[in-house]
């Protein structure tokens, strides 16, 4: 499509855009008509360069949809939909270090997320993100036959993800038990606005199919996690203080790398309100 507000640069074969030639805290309408437009085409986009207070991310947030919630941290004082995705440089597990689609295991997951940077490491600490589109569409016919027809269930306390959020359980004194959660979503989901299908499973949270027990589901589940990350799927992001990213987690995966151990880092997030995935 053309763009006469933005310049967008595809940053992979498979998905991402960096963004161009806007100012997140004072966008007008028709620029973000074309920044919603390449979200659709691109499903994670990447802003450089953007001084943003909590309010006026929480303000960009918004024009994509009502605003979300985050089950396990407490948010930031005085601006209840932004939380922190924070690691310090004495810790060697970090958040969201698992290859995951935010919240699976919730009723109604985000649609999506924005992510801000206010410090960042020297070196290491991108975030990898995979197109979930590709992954469903470069499965035999065969496959696609039997997973149409199958459910997941995914829980908040599969492994590395819970690990990963328990030293920030542990700051605000929140027993993991209160908030544990399961839920069950198709194994192959329809985007509500693109109607394409994707791969809606994930190794972050997905511990097994609907009337299967984890041993028999792992076969399948093994290979699905492993197809689903294929180099040709991804793109990395290189984080700078001041970049903002958004995701659309209906249709994708990301791994926060946690390659930087010895360095602080610090994020804002903000969560958007999703659908129960059909």
């Amino acid at each position: 499509m053309t763009n006469e507000h933005i310049k967008v640069t595809p940053v992979s074969g498979a998905l991402g855009a960096e963004i161009e030639g806007v100012d997140l805290a004072s966008l007008d309408d028709e620029s973000f008509a074309e920044i919603h437009a390449a979200f659709l085409e691109h499903l994670v986009l990447f802003f450089r360069e953007q001084s943003l207070t909590p309010d006026q991310q929480v303000a960009f947030s918004k024009r994509f949809g009502p605003i979300g919630y985050y089950p396990f941290v407490t948010a930031i004082p005085g601006h209840p939909e932004v939380i922190e995705v924070r690691k310090e440089a004495d810790e060697t597990v970090n958040f969201g270090g698992v290859w995951h689609t935010d919240t699976a295991y919730l009723a109604k997951p985000p649609m999506g997320s924005t992510l801000y940077a206010l410090d960042v490491p020297p070196a290491g600490g991108a975030t990898v993100f995979a197109n979930m589109y590709m992954a469903y569409e470069s499965l035999s016919e065969g496959m696609k036959s039997i997973l149409g027809g199958f459910k997941a269930v995914n829980s908040s306390e599969k492994g590395a993800a819970a690990a990963g959020r328990a030293v920030r359980l542990a700051d605000i004194g929140k027993d993991p038990e209160d908030v544990q959660t399961v839920s069950i979503h198709p194994v192959i989901r329809t985007h509500p606005e693109t109607g394409r299908k994707s791969l809606y499973v994930n190794r972050g949270h997905t511990i097994r199919f609907e009337g299967m027990t984890e041993a028999e589901s792992a076969p399948i589940l093994d290979y699905l996690f492993d197809h689903q990350i294929r180099p040709e799927f991804t793109c990395r992001h290189r984080w700078e203080k001041g970049a903002l990213a958004v995701w659309d987690n209906r249709c994708t995966l990301h791994n926060a790398l946690n390659d930087y151990h010895g360095h602080f880092r610090l994020l804002h997030r903000v969560t958007l309100e999703g659908e129960t995935p059909v």
